[in-house]
């Protein structure tokens, strides 16, 4: 991780405020700010999930979606996922659509650090094979959209809290190929 890496910090409505170092901003105070997630899907129509590594400084060791991210400064959403795609897991993106544009969530770890997260919600195609980077990623497996339902469904605390919110609404509006209500 970048130590300078800049996140945007947001108001309670969501307007721009100002920034902050990435690495200041997660704590047990986590001001609200800008983020986004992304599920990356394969030709099939497959959902990458990971594992966040160990090394990571929230949820180490959860399976999430596919990865996740900060806009910085001025950057517009679409250019930061594709960004993010390409240096944590090494993959161009293609197809690209904002799913859930007002989502966003609070949630407190194990060891006390919060997110607070204004975090749109995208669905991508993967251009080529994946190779996270192990200081990202620790495990990683395409599964079929309703296989992912069932685990979380099952057994939610293996999984990170935005993903345990967001699947069920990106199900209900139809995001995934093939599933309910799916394109």
């Amino acid at each position: 991780m970048d130590q300078t890496e800049l996140v945007v910090l947001l108001d309670d409505v969501g307007a721009p405020v100002g920034t902050a170092p990435k690495c200041d901003v997660h704590t047990a105070n986590t001001p609200l700010h800008l983020a986004f997630s992304c599920y990356l899907l394969d030709r099939e129509g497959r959902i990458l999930v990971t594992r966040r590594a160990l090394a990571k400084r929230t949820w180490p060791g959860v399976w999430t979606n596919s990865f996740c991210g900060h806009p910085g400064p001025e950057e517009a959403l679409g250019s930061a996922v594709r960004r993010r795609g390409r240096q944590e897991l090494d993959v161009g993106i293609e197809s690209v659509q904002e799913r859930l544009p007002d989502f966003s969530y609070r949630a407190v770890d194990a060891g006390g650090t919060v997110e607070n997260e204004f975090c749109p919600v995208f669905t991508a195609v993967a251009r080529g094979p994946v190779a996270p980077r192990a200081e990202e990623v620790m495990e990683w497996e395409w599964v079929e959209p309703e296989a992912l339902l069932v685990a979380v469904s099952n057994t939610p605390f293996v999984f990170s809290p935005w993903l345990r919110e967001q699947l069920p609404r990106l199900f209900a509006i139809g995001a995934f190929p093939g599933g309910p209500n799916g394109a």
